[in-house]
């Protein structure tokens, strides 16, 4: 669609005013962070293992905690995104914390323009490939930044979490689990805080897991697993349910909330 980059700019002013009120949240536990504490979930540090001398590209970074999380265990970093705001921070946080990573603002389908190196993990988590209009791009790209032998690793929402609208506070069957339209929604507040009078003005599209898997092996990744899991690393959703894990789950859990692909390039 030729417009697309109507609704990329539109996405990027809506994610530049995010930073602003993320970085205060208590989701994004900011002085937590500073003092040591990983933002990295239990899923990807299980998935990933140790990473120490590993180069690692983390796609869709935000502010870069995850980036200078994987920095911290060892790995040398890259983190790229769509918001110069959030890359700002990202940078920030890096020099404050006397870390090494590289952070690039630009589209993620961009990246290779941008990132000349490979590596040896592409990495990408909760929340990024619904602001991608195609997933065969994104596929393509991914390989092209992955050394042979290299891994990739991506935690995600499931694509029936999408199908929902949750703006009235329950759960609303809305969406196509394979909708090519674009889906717009405005609201105020935002994930990470409710009650922020800020607008959240947002273009996504949803993408079934047949499309997510078929946009890497078309670019020639090999799926070592795909897993699908109830519990969600975030109380993002209405009416989650918190387990002994300090996961969250749906009440009567009917269906996944995350998934979770491991794939390599030979």
């Amino acid at each position: 669609m030729s417009n697309n980059s109507e609704y990329f700019s539109a996405n990027k002013a809506t994610w530049n005013d995010k930073v602003k009120v993320h970085a205060k949240s208590d989701m994004y536990a900011m002085e937590a962070f500073k003092k040591g504490k990983t933002s990295l979930m239990q899923y990807e540090l299980d998935a990933l293992g140790d990473v120490n001398g590993k180069s690692l590209l983390h796609l869709q970074c935000h502010f870069g905690q995850d980036t200078l999380s994987w920095t911290r265990l060892g790995a040398k970093c890259t983190g790229i995104d769509l918001s110069d705001e959030g890359i700002k921070l990202a940078q920030q946080l890096n020099k404050e914390l006397d870390l090494d990573a590289d952070f690039v603002c630009c589209n993620v389908l961009d990246t290779a323009k941008y990132v000349k190196d490979t590596f040896d993990i592409v990495f990408a988590s909760y929340g990024v490939i619904g602001w991608l209009p195609d997933l065969k791009p994104w596929g393509k790209m991914i390989a092209k930044k992955l050394k042979k032998g290299g891994v990739f690793y991506m935690a995600e929402f499931h694509p029936i979490v999408w199908m929902f609208d949750y703006l009235e506070g329950k759960p609303i069957m809305k969406y196509g689990y394979m909708q090519d339209e674009v889906i717009y929604e405005e609201y105020e507040g935002t994930y990470a805080n409710e009650n922020s009078k800020m607008m959240s003005k947002e273009y996504g599209w949803n993408h079934g897991l047949s499309e997510v898997i078929n946009a890497l092996t078309g670019a020639g990744l090999k799926i070592e697993y795909l897993n699908e899991h109830n519990e969600s690393p975030y109380n993002v959703l209405p009416e989650l349910v918190e387990t002994k894990s300090g996961n969250y789950v749906t009440k009567d859990k009917l269906y996944p909330l995350i998934f979770e692909i491991k794939a390599n390039k030979f």
